[in-house]
């Protein structure tokens, strides 16, 4: 009886709860409350917020993934090696423990033993050619089966990613010289990937930034852009914030520099581009930059506000701009086409968000598609928040959110998104020096590209200030402005860093 008793303990999962999933679960209580009691960007929050409920239960086959090729995830030296055919690489009880993918400057000689101690898929250990400038090197020492083990804080863990069977090996010896995206080894999957497995892939393979995009193209309207160009501008100089942020979480944070753009791009105030960047430069920071990317855009009545007020005067919100000219149907298509060329042809790595940005919008104002503009605005894009929204939720693990990296992250996107904010104001008010017909220097604030909720405040704030002043359909110039400005930014990092 006692047996069978323990038997069915082990069979569950309770032995696998750890205080970090506990306070996981508290965080996790903190979004739901944001979400559904403060309904700050519950569209997504909701289901990033049960993802990340699901990352921290010992779930069996949610997460699985199918045993394949396993490539190098960095140009190097083979260290230790592992892996031989015929091996079978277990996952500890059949529960994903998500493990670091490199060494890096955060762990130290206490953290290497416990890794080591509990490998669990470590497959192989591999020594970059270059690292960031100005990265510090420190020796850690270890012991791995009783022997002797020597790593520097710069070197790579290669993971498996799911249990199976080594059927095929083209790098084993140690001292290899392999090159990004070679493959080490082949294992054939003792079982079927698990659902979120294939959610994930979405983000991955970049599927689902880019449809949203789609349906954000599709309920945007171009027209107050076209109709004021200067406001382009003013979405430009909120990038600002972005490249303030890169650069300050290096030289302050010490995070290298794929990281630090990735978390720059929160100052855009876009969701969908921070997780695109984020899978290309730094995909173990998707989970936190995410959150402060939603939690922030989702803030937004709340941090702009005193910003506008504070570089701004009355007599400055007070300015009532001109009524906008109506922008005709060809106008509006022929921006679209030559947006997409001109961006396209300027950063090519922002393909894929531009291009469906602009076909969302050409189905929109073409006239001829009403189908599938109402499939781009509701059925399409509710269908790949849930998916996506759930997707980054599940990567949000203990070992993965609780760092003290994390709290940076937050911090330089408060950061990054005031910088923005502040930005487009201080751009707009330069611009008056020089305008016969002023702009208010609130929708500057617009070109952070939170659409259409940033173009809200713009004209709360206004009216405040004067109840008769209408700023909604001027500050959507710049707030659709900062929606491309933040993709070209984004497609200027992955060419610079990402190859």
């Amino acid at each position: 009886m006692l047996e069978l008793l323990t038997g069915l303990w082990h069979e569950t999962g309770f032995m696998y709860v750890t205080w970090q999933m506990l306070v996981m679960w508290v965080v996790v209580g903190v979004l739901f409350y944001l979400a559904v009691k403060k309904e700050f960007e519950p569209l997504l929050l909701v289901p990033i917020a049960f993802g990340a409920l699901l990352a921290n239960l010992p779930s069996r086959g949610l997460t699985n993934k199918n045993a394949a090729e396993v490539a190098a995830p960095i140009t190097g030296t083979v260290l230790y090696s592992f892996a031989t055919m015929g091996d079978e690489v277990k996952l500890e009880g059949g529960v994903r423990l998500h493990r670091p993918e490199f060494v890096g400057d955060r762990m130290d000689e206490a953290e290497l033993e416990h890794v080591l101690s509990d490998m669990g898929g470590l497959l192989y250990v591999i020594r970059p050619d270059s690292i960031a400038e100005g990265t510090e090197i420190k020796p850690i020492a270890g012991e791995l089966n009783g022997q002797p083990i020597q790593l520097q804080t710069r070197d790579y863990f290669v993971w498996a990613d799911a249990a199976g069977l080594v059927c095929g090996q083209d790098i084993s010896a140690p001292g290899t010289k392999v090159y990004k995206g070679e493959v080490l080894l082949d294992m054939h999957s003792e079982g079927f990937g698990g659902l979120f497995d294939f959610f994930y892939k979405g983000i991955s393979n970049e599927i689902f930034p880019p449809l949203i995009f789609l349906g954000v193209g599709a309920l945007t309207d171009f027209g107050p852009l076209i109709a004021n160009p200067i406001t382009l501008l003013l979405g430009g100089a909120a990038q600002f914030g972005v490249f303030a942020t890169f650069f300050g979480a290096i030289w302050i944070f010490g995070f290298t520099s794929h990281q630090a753009a990735a978390i720059g791009i929160i100052g855009g105030a876009d969701g969908p581009t921070s997780i695109f960047l984020s899978n290309k430069l730094a995909p173990e920071l998707l989970a936190p930059i995410a959150v402060a990317a939603y939690s922030y855009m989702a803030l937004v009545p709340v941090i702009q506000p005193p910003i506008m007020r504070a570089l701004t005067t009355m007599k400055e919100r007070k300015i009532r701009m001109q009524k906008l000219r109506d922008v005709s149907k060809l106008e509006k298509l022929v921006f679209a086409i030559v947006v997409a060329i001109l961006c396209i042809l300027v950063v090519p790595d922002a393909s894929a968000l531009i291009a469906m940005l602009m076909l969302g919008n050409f189905l929109r104002e073409c006239g001829v598609t009403e189908r599938l503009v109402k499939a781009a605005q509701n059925e399409i894009i509710n269908i790949v928040t849930i998916f996506l929204g759930a997707s980054v939720g599940i990567t949000m693990t203990a070992d993965r959110f609780l760092k003290t990296e994390t709290l940076g992250i937050l911090a330089m996107g408060i950061v990054a998104f005031s910088v923005s904010t502040a930005a487009g104001i201080i751009m707009a008010k330069f611009f008056n020096f020089f305008l016969k017909n002023k702009i208010n220097p609130l929708i500057g604030s617009a070109g952070v590209s939170a659409v259409p909720m940033a173009a809200r405040v713009s004209q709360v704030e206004g009216q405040k200030a004067d109840p008769r002043n209408f700023l909604l359909m001027h500050a959507m110039g710049p707030n659709v402005a900062g929606v491309i400005g933040t993709a070209v930014a984004a497609g200027f990092f992955i060419a610079t860093l990402g190859h």
